[in-house]
């Protein structure tokens, strides 16, 4: 007889005619595997438990490194470029620092304005209406719109608008209207916009209204 079959039909007939007799009757083999099954089955549902909250935690750690690492990276691309980003902040300001420098300050404001009555004038131009408006206050900076009217030839009315445009100041022109009087003259109407910086009062009064426009806002 062969002893593999003969040894088989053994460890099988143990498990044969368990059911309905107590555990202590049992056949010395399923006695011992029952309860290592039981631990193995304890062992793994309580490593599931307790794994699967370590591995949510061990993914969320795993997510942060990445997204510091990132940073880091990043940082450490801007540190290699620091002295280009230094020159460049610095011709930012210069640029900015110019284009203030074309800005009249209040005291000059006066002087600007006769420079530009002066301009239609030396052309030979007839000034109807030369009107300053109400100063409007920007972030940086004041502007005062001028309605102008005035009569001249179109070459005169030409030369006048490339004078503005030629000044060292920043003048800017708007709502042109042409209007035909007679033979060889125009009425010219538009609205000139002169621009001055702000002074220290007005730019510390300006930050003071800021915060309460904000809380208005909200409101």
């Amino acid at each position: 007889m062969n002893t593999r079959a003969f040894s088989f039909k053994t460890l099988r007939a143990q498990f044969e005619g368990l059911e309905g007799r107590h555990p202590g009757l049992w056949p010395p083999l399923p006695r011992l595997l029952c309860p290592l099954l039981v631990t193995l089955l304890v062992i793994v549902i309580g490593g599931w438990l307790v794994w699967s909250t370590q591995w949510e935690t061990l993914e969320s750690g795993a997510e942060s490194e990445r997204k510091l690492r990132t940073e880091f990276e990043r940082k450490v691309a801007q540190a290699h470029h620091l002295d280009t980003l230094r020159k460049q902040k610095a011709e930012v300001e210069a640029r900015v620092l110019q284009q203030e420098r074309q800005l009249p300050g209040k005291a000059e404001i006066d002087a600007l304005l006769a420079e530009i009555s002066q301009m239609g004038a030396v052309r030979g131009l007839q000034f109807e209406l030369f009107k300053p408006g109400q100063l409007k206050i920007g972030e940086h900076y004041a502007e005062l719109p001028i309605e102008i009217r005035l009569s001249g030839s179109y070459h005169a009315l030409a030369g006048f608008v490339s004078d503005i445009a030629n000044m060292s100041r920043i003048v800017t022109i708007d709502r042109i209207a042409l209007t035909q009087l007679r033979e060889g003259a125009l009425a010219f109407e538009c609205v000139a916009h002169t621009f001055r910086y702000l002074d220290a009062a007005e730019a510390e009064q300006k930050k003071q209204r800021t915060p309460e426009r904000k809380q208005q806002v909200l409101r």
